[in-house]
């Protein structure tokens, strides 16, 4: 009867390392040619990274003042000035009065409030300016002398007044009062401002 071969004992590691034979770096090498990784291995994390510096107790105490940043100034585009409204000449006032000048077109804002007919106004003006006009009439009313409410004769008093506005000065040239042909004090002559072009 042979006797078994001693189990080589595998608790202590050897100290010198075995190399592969023949045979056996062949086979590693058919494998590892088999072999495809599974994915890309991330780069390790910096497992040594150095803990942060505490940081003193006194640096803790007293905060350090921050100065706040200057507010920035927005300077604002300045925008062409718009020249001053200018009377109708009288020569075009008599010419108007007297039809031998075209009125391009009329309005009328009787019986409107205050919020719509400055709307119409507007719109009413933006068109004759977009068209071409010169000469246009708004007839606003006179309002009832000695009616009960105040408000009587209010379009009379806002319109001159929202034609002087730099909305209004963008499409007007000037306004007077209409001849009592064309309505006299409730009614006004409009110049349109030519559109640049």
């Amino acid at each position: 009867m042979k006797r078994p071969a001693p189990i080589p004992d595998l608790s202590a590691p050897s100290r010198r390392k075995r190399t592969l034979s023949e045979e056996e770096r062949a086979l590693w090498e058919s494998v590892a040619k088999q072999v495809k990784p599974l994915r890309k291995r991330s780069s390790p994390a910096k497992a040594h990274a150095a803990p942060p510096e505490p940081v003193p107790h006194h640096a803790l105490a007293k905060p350090v003042p921050v100065k706040p940043a200057a507010p920035v100034k927005v300077v604002p585009t300045p925008r062409p000035q718009l020249p001053p409204l200018a009377p109708i000449g009288r020569r075009e006032r008599a010419k108007l009065s007297r039809g031998r000048q075209d009125i391009d077109a009329r309005l009328d804002l009787h019986g409107m409030t205050q919020t719509r007919a400055h709307r119409v106004l507007f719109g009413f003006l933006q068109r004759a300016h977009h068209d071409g006009l010169t000469f246009v009439l708004v007839i606003t009313g006179k309002g009832k002398v000695g009616g009960e409410s105040a408000e009587r004769g209010v379009l009379r008093r806002q319109v001159p007044e929202w034609l002087s506005l730099p909305e209004f000065r963008a499409l007007v040239v000037g306004f007077e009062e209409a001849s009592i042909g064309h309505g006299g004090g409730g009614a006004l002559y409009v110049r349109v401002r030519r559109a640049r072009g």
